[in-house]
């Protein structure tokens, strides 16, 4: 119960960072006036970068906690969601 409860802790203390990073990429494309090819590219390599920043232990935790928020922002069910949740972490961990 205790692992848990530690688990949950660091998961909300990640994803927090996560998203902060998120929203910093964000405003940050949107002061460079990105659109479309430009802008995704830009967030991608933007959000790699922010999770490279992150503690060794917390970018699993956080990219699966970013990942499965951005996969309900796109209100995504069943398998869709599941193979979106997985491609992003994937993407996030920059395995190829």
């Amino acid at each position: 119960m205790k692992k848990l409860v530690l688990c949950s802790l660091v998961a909300l203390m990640t994803a927090n960072l996560a998203f902060a990073a998120d929203g910093d990429c964000a405003a940050r494309a949107a002061e460079k006036k990105l659109s479309g090819a430009a802008k995704t590219s830009f967030m991608k390599k933007c959000e790699k970068d922010a999770m490279a920043k992150m503690p060794a232990s917390a970018p699993v935790v956080s990219a699966q906690a970013g990942c499965e928020a951005r996969a309900a922002e796109k209100k995504l069910k069943g398998a869709a969601k599941a193979s979106f949740v997985k491609k992003c972490v994937k993407d996030a961990s920059g395995a190829k």
